[in-house]
C-alpha cells in the first residue's frame, strides 16, 4: 500500500532564522510566492518563531502584513511556530493575551500551529491548544526532542499520547539541536504510530546541524512518519533544515512519493540562489552555518544558541573561551534538571554557562532568567535541580509549583490603553504585548512613514507643530 509521504516547506521561515538572523524581507519572498503555492506541499511555513520580532526591530515591516499578504498570494496552508504561554517572546503571557493572539493569526492567514513548550510542560501549551481548536486552525502540539537520563522514546511516546488527548491533530517531533539519529527516529515514530489514533499525523521537524537530517528523515518516513520538514536547497541544510530537492527525489517512484514534481522547484531555487547571496552581502548570512558541526551531538547547542554564545564572548574579548563554554553548558543543564535547549532556556542555559567560565566560580553570578529557571517560572522541570545548586541559588525563596500563567492576571485591555495613541488595529495591541519597547519604535517609525510625520522630534520642540 503507497503512502504518500507529505512535506512542509521552512524557506519562508525557519530555513533563513536558522541560516540568517531572520532578516528575509517579504519583498525577497513575494516574487516566488505563487510558485511556492504551486507545488504541492502540505503547508508552507511561513510565520511565528523569530519572524515577529525581526520584522519589527530590524525589518521595519509589520508582522500582521507580512502575514495578511502571504495569505493573498497563497492556497497552500500557511504554517506558524507558536511558543506556547510566550507566544513569540520570552516570558508567559496571560490567557486572554494567548487566546487573542491565536484568534488573530488564524483570522489573518494562519492554518497549522505548531505549538511548544521548551520544558514540555503540558499545562504551558493547554490554552493555545484549546484556542486553536475553537478557532479553526490545525493543532499541531509538539515535542521538544533532546536526550538526557529522564528523555526516553517512553517518555516522548507517553507526552504525544497526552498531547492527542488535549486535541492536537498533529504531533510534531521537534529535533531543534539535530540530535535525533536515524534509527532512534525510526524506533520513536513506531512507538508512537502504534499508541496514537490513526487519523493523528506525525510530523518530523530536524535540521542538518550535526549531517544527519536527511538520514533521520528517511528512517522516520519508512516508520510511518506522515509529514517532514525541508528547505529548499538555496537556504536548506547546515543549521536549517534538510534540502527539499534530494527528498523529493529519493522517495520518487517509490510507495513514499510525495507527488512533487522536481521541475517547479528549481526557479524557486533559482530566485532563492539570489536571496541567499544579497543575505550574504549584507552580512546577515554567515557561510559557516552551512556546514557540518559535530560538536552538537556533544554538547548539544543548536545553531542559534551558538551564535548567541560567540556573540556574548566576543563582547566581552573572550571568544578565546568558547571550547569552555560550550563544555559548561551540558554541566548547566544537568544542574538545572536538563531542560531541552531550545528558545527561551537555550538563551538561559548558554547565558549561565558563560557566566560559570568567565567569572571563574560557577553559580557565582546568576541571571535573574535562570533563578527563575530554578524556581518554576517557566513551568516543570524534566527532572529536579542538582540540590547544592538549587540551594545557592535560590536559598530560601518561594517556589511555584502550580501553571505560571495562573498568576498572571488579564492582560489584554491594559496592553490596549497603553497603546491608544499608536492604535490603527487590534493586532497593533498584540504586537506591543509582546515586544514593548519595540514595537513602540515601529509604530513611531509607521506614522512618520505613512503621516509624514516625526512625533518625537515635534514634541521635542513642544509646540506641537508636526514638521513634514
Amino acid at each position: 500500500m503507497s503512502k504518500k509521504v507529505l512535506i512542509t516547506e521552512t524557506i519562508l521561515r525557519d530555513a533563513h532564522q536558522s541560516q540568517a538572523a531572520t532578516r528575509m524581507t517579504t519583498e525577497q519572498m513575494l516574487p516566488v510566492l505563487e510558485d511556492l503555492d504551486k507545488v504541492g506541499y502540505y503547508s508552507l511555513e511561513a510565520w511565528g518563531g523569530a519572524t515577529f520580532d525581526s520584522c519589527l526591530r530590524f525589518l521595519n515591516e509589520d508582522p500582521w502584513d507580512r502575514l495578511r499578504t502571504l495569505k493573498a498570494h497563497t492556497n497552500t496552508p500557511l504554517q506558524m511556530l507558536l511558543r506556547g504561554q510566550n507566544l513569540l517572546g520570552y516570558k508567559h503571557y496571560s490567557d486572554d493575551v494567548v487566546e487573542k493572539f491565536v484568534e488573530a493569526s488564524i483570522k489573518n492567514g494562519i492554518k497549522v500551529i505548531r505549538v511548544f513548550d521548551a520544558l514540555n510542560d503540558v499545562r504551558n501549551l493547554a490554552t493555545a491548544m484549546k484556542a486553536i481548536k475553537k478557532y479553526g486552525g490545525i493543532c499541531e502540539a509538539t515535542i521538544c526532542y533532546t536526550t538526557s537520563p529522564v528523555h526516553t522514546n517512553e517518555y516522548f511516546v507517553q507526552l504525544a499520547k497526552q498531547l492527542e488527548e488535549l486535541g492536537a491533530d498533529n504531533i510534531c517531533i521537534k529535533d531543534m539541536a539535530n540530535l535525533l539519529l536515524p534509527y532512534t527516529a525510526y524506533e520513536l515514530v513506531k512507538a508512537m504510530k502504534a499508541v496514537l489514533k490513526p487519523e493523528t499525523k506525525i510530523h518530523l521537524h530536524t535540521h542538518n546541524t550535526t549531517g544527519t537530517g536527511d538520514m533521520v528523515n528517511l528512517k522516520a518516513i519508512e516508520a510511518g512518519c506522515d509529514i517532514v520538514d525541508t528547505a529548499i536547497s538555496a537556504l536548506g541544510n547546515g543549521t536549517s533544515q534538510p534540502a527539499t530537492e534530494p527528498l523529493v527525489a529519493t522517495l520518487q517512484g517509490t510507495e513514499y512519493d510525495t507527488g512533487i514534481d522536481i521541475a517547479k522547484l528549481i526557479p524557486i531555487t533559482d530566485h532563492f540562489k539570489k536571496v541567499a547571496s544579497d543575505l550574504e552581502a549584507s552580512g546577515s548570512l554567515n557561510p559557516n552555518v552551512r556546514k557540518v558541526d559535530v560538536n552538537t551531538l556533544v554538547y548539544q547547542v543548536p545553531g542559534g544558541m551558538l551564535s548567541n554564545l560567540m556573540n556574548q564572548l566576543k563582547q566581552q574579548g573572550k571568544l578565546d573561551k568558547l571550547e569552555e563554554c560550550l563544555a559548561e553548558v551540558p554541566n548547566v543543564r544537568k544542574d538545572c534538571g536538563y531542560p531541552p535547549l531550545v528558545t527561551p532556556s537555550s538563551q538561559i542555559v548558554g547565558t549561565q554557562a558563560v557566566l560559570n567560565v568567565l567569572s571563574g566560580e560557577r553559580y557565582k553570578m546568576v541571571t535573574k532568567e535562570f533563578k527563575g529557571l530554578l524556581k518554576g517560572e517557566y513551568g516543570q522541570l524534566p527532572a529536579q535541580p542538582d540540590p547544592e545548586v538549587f540551594k545557592k541559588v535560590v536559598g530560601d525563596e518561594p517556589v511555584i509549583t502550580c501553571r505560571p500563567a495562573d498568576l498572571i492576571e488579564p492582560e489584554y485591555e491594559k496592553f490596549k490603553e497603553e497603546i491608544k495613541e499608536y492604535y490603527t488595529q487590534e493586532e497593533d495591541v498584540l504586537s506591543y504585548a509582546l515586544f514593548n519597547q519595540v514595537a513602540i519604535n515601529f509604530f513611531k517609525y509607521r506614522l512618520a512613514k505613512n503621516k509624514g510625520v516625526d512625533k518625537d522630534l515635534a514634541e521635542k520642540n513642544g509646540n506641537k507643530v508636526y514638521p513634514v
